[in-house]
């Protein structure tokens, strides 16, 4: 039994998961599955006579806004090519669905041969570009059959993936078929390199590219400034319940009419927004536009990455939990201390902003209320910190340029 026939079933299985799901009552399967409906016949007709197609995919939200800056300076420097845009989730398409600056915005149909097969030949592009991850070995497979470039940016690997266990031949051999990767850090390239895979160069992050633009294009939230009204703010973003419950006991004993707390939950669901308003007693949720309170609860998607610039203080979520940390350069290219969970192995960006000063963990509810003391009532170690974040994303921008200079070198697009 080969592993392109498990693999294969493995497709199956998870499309029945989802349906499983589905008639259960969940909601994000059911838009997965409610957005692959007739695919064949909406593409075919919405690309028919459509030529130089760029196709990037994402495989979700974060993805998307890690790849944006590609994407943009795609339209920018190829005006005249078709951008189609595709996610395979449906926090990805459900929040991007009516981004403006790709042509067209599907989701990504399930990874069986038949799937991959019609719609690389609807689509016909010129040039795939993948963002991170998303390895769909029979999309990758026609796609190298056809003789269409394939671009990995922003790419990471780690030991533990299946392209360096005895068993992930037929991944590797996926890797061999890219066109060019481009990687974030050398462990990626020296991991790359001792499986004979030489076609790639540490490029470095493309969210750099992206958070250091939000500085210029950051809109102002007058509620939020109205709600600080010259408060030292904390803003914690992207939370799950071990954060909540840790920011819960050290508000309730650190609080005070000089400070307020501003909390954007990484989910927003009813449930978890009540369960919020119960941990802080007299919180109020935004979309409530009443400012009594000293902490408002976020109920929205969308604002986070403008919010940080509010803050004097910014924690990221997701560092108790088994996945990791959120997105920690947002707060920093804002210049404000990020102050983040223990689990952030998988995160290179998170050990690098530690070693510059601009980052802190913490372990627990004795050094999150420490760090949080010191941040807010220290205004030079604060600003030093945040000075340090800051510094640390300007160091690393300019991935995109590199990637948008090997795209014209390669001649893969008609420049007109």
């Amino acid at each position: 039994m080969n592993g392109t026939f498990l693999y294969n079933i493995g497709i199956q299985l998870y499309k029945v998961g989802v349906l499983l799901a589905a008639a259960a009552g969940n909601a994000k399967a059911r838009l997965w599955l409610k957005g692959r409906r007739n695919w064949q016949q909406k593409m075919r007709t919405e690309l028919a006579h459509k030529e130089d197609i760029v196709w990037i995919h994402a495989a979700s939200l974060g993805e998307f806004e890690q790849g944006r800056p590609v994407l943009e300076a795609i339209r920018k420097e190829y005006p005249g090519a078709w951008i189609v845009l595709t996610f395979f989730s449906p926090s990805g398409y459900e929040v991007r669905k009516d981004y403006p600056v790709a042509d067209h915005i599907y989701y990504l149909p399930l990874d069986t041969k038949r799937n991959a097969w019609e719609f690389v030949e609807i689509v016909q592009p010129r040039l795939a570009i993948f963002i991170k991850y998303e390895f769909w070995y029979n999309y990758l497979t026609v796609l190298h059959e056809r003789n269409i470039p394939v671009l990995l940016i922003s790419g990471i690997f780690r030991p533990d993936q299946i392209f360096f266990k005895f068993y992930g031949g037929m991944f590797r051999r996926l890797l061999q078929q890219l066109t060019y990767i481009f990687v974030q850090n050398r462990e990626s390239l020296e991991l790359l390199a001792n499986i004979g895979v030489t076609h790639a160069v540490l490029s470095g992050d493309t969210r750099f590219d992206r958070v250091w633009a939000l500085r210029k294009e950051a809109p102002q939230l007058v509620q939020i400034k109205d709600f600080i009204a010259g408060r030292k703010a904390v803003i914690a973003g992207s939370t799950w319940e071990a954060d909540e419950k840790l920011l819960a006991t050290w508000w309730v004993q650190h609080n005070d009419n000089q400070r307020c707390l501003i909390i954007a939950p990484h989910e927003i669901h009813e449930a978890h927004i009540q369960h919020l308003l119960e941990l802080f007693p007299g919180a109020t949720r935004f979309t409530e536009g009443k400012w009594q309170s000293s902490v408002l609860i976020i109920d929205n998607i969308g604002m986070l990455s403008y919010l940080y610039r509010y803050a004097r203080v910014s924690y990221v979520g997701g560092g108790f939990g088994k996945d990791g940390i959120h997105n920690i350069l947002e707060p920093a290219t804002y210049g404000k201390p990020v102050v983040f969970g223990p689990v952030f192995h998988k995160y290179p960006e998170a050990a690098a902003l530690l070693a510059t000063g601009g980052g802190i963990s913490i372990a627990g509810q004795d050094e999150l209320n420490r760090q949080l003391e010191l941040l807010l009532e220290d205004d030079v170690v604060c600003t030093q910190k945040g000075k340090q974040a800051s510094q640390y994303v300007e160091d690393n921008k300019g991935v995109t340029d590199r990637i948008i200079y090997y795209i014209q070198v390669k001649r893969f697009l008609t420049i007109e």
